[in-house]
């Protein structure tokens, strides 16, 4: 039966001349009559009917009605779905929370946790350099990591489908676009050289434990020498280079780093002098993108299963890396020398510099991932909790991470009998160098290397699915047809193989020079610039009331007031302040001895500003197409939020969101939900009042 006022079923219905439909008896079959091919035309509405006429004769229809409960007219299903399960069929969601929370500990927690946190920690004061970084947590990190998962998941967009909000700034996603696309060449790059160095351990001997290889120089001194000769079980040979070792001299080479420079990169002499491919590491790096493509292979969906393994397990390594170095002699003196704290820097101000720019990096603010990964959640997600979770999560992991970088540090600088400032590094010299050369100092060594090599992989791997991610899920929205959306394995794929070509430079003799120039340049200032446009743009241009009313809507309460006086004041004033601290604080690049030349210099700089620039440039393009007789005209339109800003699904569009004008007749049409004791016919409705329905029929 159909609702009373619609039109009767037998033939092509008038939207304008609607007929009563009476009901019909329970017991009666349902049948509907065959349509007429005389009519002078068909309207939408007899289109509709004809479907359910075929689905009905093809026995479909019965089967839909026996399927659906009587819960489903009170909460507006439509007949593709048995209930209302806050799903976007369309885009699709996170299998459950879990997932978005362990994807997003993935994204958050990756390479730098390890090996920046920790020499950051120790350079800056060690424990007293805990204060201002959880300071900086909670008036920054936090806030900020809220605003951009609600910011996502309001809108169900990715970081380019949420500046409908204001779309004069859509040129912040298109920067945020750019400078994932940049992380993520060059990060994919540092995995397959972990991949290396993991194939590379399975081995009885480490190749890169003593100082016989044949790409090892005179000056090479391998720790295991220095402990045989210093314990009296090897002959007295090469009395030079222990005598190097213990008296502190700066001559000497260690084996893992020789073999870092002079075989696993065969470094060139200048960052223009590209040499050769280096072969294995490009296999490496075709291996590395290979697994992030599988598991993003029909995105969200299956990234979310493989993080169940990604995310947790470089916790189960840390910890068994944990253990094994406290329980080494010198542990305890490379511990105090990551946690001794020293107050007196505490005023200095790099320090709270240094404290606010690992926050916000650490994090991956502005980077689009957060807006991408928060798309995929349900609306009415508590991400507020889930802000919380993630931040603390990840600073925790960081200072958990020192623990284990110093203990295995401080064994190795007891063996060496120097001062650990002597053994401690950070970046690739840590990852590739200082680590690996102590861990050959351990029983089982292969063993070892291939736990912490392959907790490497897993963290980069964490980021690298976010990264990628947000470059397809931003193309695919913003193309948003269906074609497309059928096709988004092939739009990964296709970003999967530029992004691998884009890395084949990087796997050269001078690749280790550019890798470091993109990680200097790419993803510094220009991220603290779009970030803090973006906390402008939605605080103080959509307005703060409306955001806030936005995520009562969504959550079912206001932000805290703390979080409303961090969106406003604290935050944007902290974000300038890392931009004036990183202008103060720059030094033309190095890397070891070498100074990088000026013409790479300014490469790096327009990398930084090609992100920058997409936001003035776009606002220009904005401008220019938006309706206006005058210029404030045209700049108060392109800062409205435009018409299909708000959420995606129609049931959440309630309040100021909902449609105030009703599509007419020939836009649109209302899909009732079937009843398991009354089956119902579709008809547009008579008073105008029909509405589009997102439904897989």
């Amino acid at each position: 039966s159909a609702r009373p006022g619609m039109a009767a079923a037998h033939g092509p219905v008038a939207p304008s001349s609607p007929e009563q439909v009476s009901h019909l008896p329970e017991e009666r079959p349902f049948s509907l009559p065959p349509f007429s091919g005389t009519a002078p035309s068909v309207s939408l509405a007899e289109s509709v009917l004809k479907v359910w006429h075929d689905a009905y004769n093809s026995g479909l229809l019965p089967q839909l009605t026996a399927q659906h409960s009587p819960a489903m007219a009170q909460n507006g299903a439509v007949p593709s779905e048995a209930t209302k399960r806050d799903q976007n069929l369309k885009r699709g969601n996170w299998g459950n929370q879990i997932e978005f929370v362990l994807t997003s500990v993935g994204y958050a927690v990756g390479l730098g946790n390890v090996w920046r946190f920790p020499y950051l920690c120790y350079r800056n004061g060690g424990g007293a350099f805990m204060f201002p970084y959880f300071i900086m947590l909670i008036f920054c990190g936090i806030p900020l990591f809220f605003m951009e998962l609600s910011f996502g998941q309001f809108a169900s967009q990715g970081c380019l489908g949420v500046w409908r909000v204001c779309p004069l700034f859509k040129g912040v996603g298109y920067g945020m676009m750019v400078v994932s696309t940049y992380i993520g060449i060059y990060y994919n790059v540092v995995i397959c050289i972990a991949f290396y160095y993991f194939f590379s351990s399975m081995t009885h001997v480490l190749p890169w434990a003593y100082c016989n290889n044949p790409w090892n120089t005179p000056d090479c001194a391998s720790v295991l020498d220095a402990a045989n000769l210093t314990n009296g079980s090897r002959p007295a040979a090469r009395p030079s280079n222990l005598s190097h070792l213990l008296n502190h001299t700066l001559q000497r080479t260690s084996p893992s780093e020789e073999y870092w420079r002079l075989y696993v990169l065969k470094l060139s002499d200048d960052i223009g002098n590209f040499g050769e491919v280096r072969l294995p590491l490009l296999g490496c790096l075709g291996v590395s993108w290979v697994v992030v493509f599988l598991c993003l292979i029909r995105g969200v969906k299956s990234s979310g299963k493989v993080v169940y393994f990604t995310a947790t397990f470089p916790y189960v390594v840390l910890t068994i890396l944990f253990v094994r170095g406290v329980t080494l002699e010198g542990a305890f003196t490379g511990i105090m020398y990551y946690l001794t704290p020293q107050w007196d820097k505490i005023l200095e101000a790099k320090v709270w510099g240094d404290a606010a720019s690992q926050i916000f990096y650490s994090l991956g603010c502005a980077w689009g991932g957060l807006i991408t990964m928060a798309s995929y959640n349900k609306f009415h997600n508590n991400c507020y909790r889930d802000s919380v979770i993630i931040s603390i999560t990840n600073c925790a992991t960081s200072v958990y991470a020192g623990f284990v970088i110093f203990s295995i540090l401080g064994f190795m600088a007891n063996h060496l009998g120097v001062d650990v400032s002597r053994v401690a590094d950070h970046g690739p010299g840590l990852a590739f160098v200082a680590y690996p050369e102590a861990l050959t100092l351990l029983p089982i060594s292969p063993l070892w290397s291939l736990l912490f090599f392959f907790m490497l992989i897993l963290l980069g791997l964490g980021t690298q699915f976010c990264l990628l991610e947000t470059l397809v899920t931003a193309i695919v929205d913003e193309v948003g047809n269906e074609w497309i959306l059928q096709k988004k394995t092939y739009v990964t794929l296709g970003v999967a193989v530029a992004g691998f070509l884009l890395g084949i430079p990087l796997t050269s003799q001078a690749g280790i020079y550019w890798l470091l120039l993109m990680d200097n340049y790419a993803a510094s200032f220009s991220l603290v610039i779009i970030s803090c446009i973006m906390c402008v743009s939605i605080m103080y241009i959509y307005g703060h009331r409306s955001y806030f009313q936005d995520i009562q809507m969504m959550l079912g309460f206001p932000p805290p007031l703390f979080f409303q006086i961090c969106w406003r004041f604290v935050s944007p004033a902290i974000i300038f302040f890392i931009l004036v601290f990183t202008v103060i604080q720059y030094r033309p690049i190095t890397y070891n001895h070498y100074q990088y030349p000026g013409w790479a210099v300014a490469i790096g700089f327009l990398m930084a500003l090609s992100s920058v620039l997409c936001i003035p440039l776009y606002a220009l393009f904005q401008l220019c197409r938006t309706d206006g007789d005058t210029l404030l005209q045209r700049l108060k339109n392109a800062t409205k939020p435009s018409r299909d800003w708000g959420p995606a699904l129609l049931e959440h569009r309630t309040g100021r969101y909902a449609p105030t004008i009703a599509p007419s007749p020939e836009d649109g049409f209302e899909v009732q939900p079937l009843h398991p004791d009354k089956a119902q016919i579709p008809m547009v409705g008579s008073n105008g009042s029909g509405r589009l329905q997102d439904s897989r029929i």
